[in-house]
């Protein structure tokens, strides 16, 4: 199997950034936060931005509805 490396700097790699997207993470920063990816050099923060790309966020669809998304979230913790 072919690694393609979206962070040189710690070894991450595409299918591991979008593993973190699936679980969630919506954003550069989050997916640094999950793997360090984008926090030495930076200079991978344009690709993550690009893996991450519109809709991958699980809320994206209602920003793109324009509904409050805090309303949202605030609805989910209520029915956890």
């Amino acid at each position: 199997m072919n690694r393609v490396y979206v962070c040189n700097c710690f070894g991450v790699t595409e299918a591991q950034v979008k593993k973190h997207a699936e679980g969630g993470a919506c954003t550069p920063r989050q997916i640094a936060s999950a793997c360090k990816a984008g926090t030495d050099c930076g200079s991978c923060v344009r690709r993550i931005q690009a893996l991450l790309g519109r809709g991958a966020c699980p809320r994206g669809e209602l920003v793109d509805r324009r509904e409050p998304v805090v309303a949202e979230l605030e609805e989910l913790e209520e029915a956890a």
